[in-house]
């Protein structure tokens, strides 16, 4: 490709094509959300990779990650594949790309594989981003041509898409962080927060035990979307227990390293203390020994020095990194039903809040999600406003957070997606919260990430609790 294509390629990304041109459009019914929704969640995928030249959008730097053209295709097909079964009058792209940009559904064929992803180089990035240019303009005519009105189904779909292209723009947060550190720059970057963490005591609340009714509830939050797999409600015995106000730091963390915490198996599971001898783990991932002997951490901000950057989550560990800590400092991890007591409960008003500060919406003074555009994790103590009923600071911020509990199907669990969630219900964590890479409508207390235990390239912390 020719310098002036890949110019060409960067001005498509950059004046959003199609995006643009329909949202100035005059003839589309006035006030349609759906529509509205679906231009915001794609111009914010543009964002992220606007900032990316011709070449960095085919490479895969190992096999947990995708390339950038890879996520952009998987999320026009996504839309293509709903257009196929519900617009009578859909005229498909004149390329079939299902082999290639289907990701895990078996009900639509053969699928790629995923750790050979970056290992062609067709369909072309060209023919990726026309193909995101075809998909919107043939969304833009379904929405039109349904004048807005659309049955249940289809509603919840739309939004399943809206939410799934979500999580694609942090996973392709982890991998740009993998594939180019701090080479990318992105479109918008904020300032860290000025906050003097050394008012803050590191110290644990006390929880009192008792029934709990862990999950969303729906019939209180019917505008909000959920995912299956947070619900249903459902009652939890919970002994009492202690949890950190914040989460680990760096500097917390580094006390465990200088402490043998990498080379002592008694503090490691038993896949863990081989993960660690088969891959080498000294410290967290993305961390280096400087010249001076010094731990430094490259992320999207540069090269810093750990010394200079302590009072921050420590971030891009594992679960069994997690565990191994914690059990040093003579603690555990909490369970999941513990996170989100500590997370959402008010006890004054005897309810669960959608968030850990209440029902409001995430914004900059309460939270670090990917709106913030700091692109990075804050310092403890940063957000007064977003701490829960306990005082349990960024447990909605930052970064998402270890807990002991397996990623399992509640009781009475009913699949709302055929093949999204459900299938996963093995060997695998959950997470809670939300990282800096999150979008903010797309997370709450009750969200449940997951993850294998041994995966580390997703921005992944923790804290601490014990038994009372």
């Amino acid at each position: 490709m020719t310098i002036n294509d890949s110019a060409q390629l960067k001005i498509v990304m950059n004046n959003t094509n199609i995006l643009t041109e329909l949202k100035v459009t005059k003839d589309f019914e006035k006030g349609n959300s759906l529509f509205d929704s679906f231009l915001n969640v794609r111009n914010q995928t543009i964002e992220i990779v606007t900032p990316l030249e011709i070449e960095d959008y085919v490479v895969q730097t190992e096999a947990f990650m995708s390339p950038p053209r890879w996520h952009i295709g998987h999320l026009s097909w996504f839309y293509d594949q709903l257009l196929r079964k519900y617009y009578t009058d859909y005229k498909p792209h004149k390329e079939n790309y299902d082999y290639y940009f289907n990701s895990y559904y078996l009900s639509f064929g053969e699928l790629f594989n995923k750790s050979k992803r970056g290992t062609i180089s067709r369909p072309t990035v060209k023919d990726t981003l026309n193909y995101w240019n075809w998909v919107n303009g043939e969304v833009y005519k379904f929405l039109k041509s349904a004048n807005g009105i659309l049955n249940t189904e289809l509603v919840q779909l739309f939004h399943l898409g809206f939410h799934h292209e979500y999580q694609h723009q942090e996973l392709m947060v982890y991998d740009l962080q993998h594939l180019l550190a701090d080479k990318y720059n992105p479109v918008k970057m904020s300032d860290i927060s000025a906050v003097s963490t050394s008012n803050f005591k590191k110290e644990m609340v006390k929880i009192d035990g008792g029934i709990f009714e862990m999950g969303f509830d729906k019939n209180n939050y019917k505008d909000i979307f959920a995912y299956d797999i947070e619900m249903p409600l459902h009652k939890v015995y919970l002994d009492g227990y202690y949890i950190d106000i914040f989460p680990v730091t760096n500097g917390d963390y580094i006390e465990f390293i200088n402490d043998g915490g990498y080379k002592n198996f008694k503090y490691w599971l038993s896949e863990g203390w081989e993960a660690v001898k088969q891959n080498n783990w000294s410290a967290p991932m993305y961390w280096q020994k400087a010249d001076n002997n010094e731990w430094i951490k490259i992320d999207f901000r540069g090269e810093n020095n750990l010394k200079n950057i302590s009072d921050e989550p420590v971030i891009n560990v594992s679960y069994f990194e997690a565990h191994a800590y914690a059990k040093w400092a003579g603690m555990r991890l909490p369970s999941e039903a513990e996170w989100e007591k500590a997370a959402s409960f008010d006890e004054d008003k005897n309810c669960k809040r959608l968030y850990p500060w209440g029902d409001e919406f995430p914004n900059e003074e309460n939270s670090n999600l990917l709106n913030s555009k700091i692109w990075a994790p804050n310092k403890i103590g940063s957000y007064e406003k977003g701490k829960s009923y306990y005082g349990c600071h960024q447990m909605v911020s930052d970064m998402w957070e270890w807990t002991s509990s397996e990623f399992m199907p509640y009781p009475g669990f009913k699949s709302g997606f055929e093949e999204y969630n459900d299938k996963w219900f093995n060997n695998q964590k959950v997470l809670r919260g939300g990282s800096f890479g999150t979008e903010g409508i797309s997370t709450r207390s009750t969200y449940r990430n997951f993850f294998k235990t041994h995966e580390r390239w997703m921005i992944s912390g923790f804290r601490c609790a014990k038994d009372s």
